[in-house]
């Protein structure tokens, strides 16, 4: 099961989910506890402003709760590849 987690409302996930056919469950998370407990909210900077942000992160947990594999900083076109092989076991 794939979830993702965004401080956007969950009017504008649930749009953007039916927009893409996106078949994964996506959390509204405004006050950004669930960013801040995975350690995936921080400084970021762009056209040399700084800001608070979301750090595009994966992690891939097993159905005891534990933590296979975690990615900070991944791009989105690897981390499909990669979580997919951290559940496997084999390069994609």
């Amino acid at each position: 099961m794939v979830i993702g987690a965004s401080p956007d409302s969950q009017k504008k996930l649930r749009d953007f989910r039916q927009k893409n056919a996106l078949p994964s469950v996506l959390l509204s998370n405004p006050d950004h506890a669930v960013a801040e407990e995975y350690g995936v909210r921080g400084e970021k900077k762009m056209y040399g402003r700084s800001y608070m942000g979301i750090i595009r992160s994966h992690f891939v947990i097993d159905e005891e709760g534990r933590i296979l594999d975690a990615r900070i900083k991944v791009s989105p076109t690897k981390s499909v590849r990669l979580a997919v092989q951290a559940v496997t076991g084999k390069a994609h």
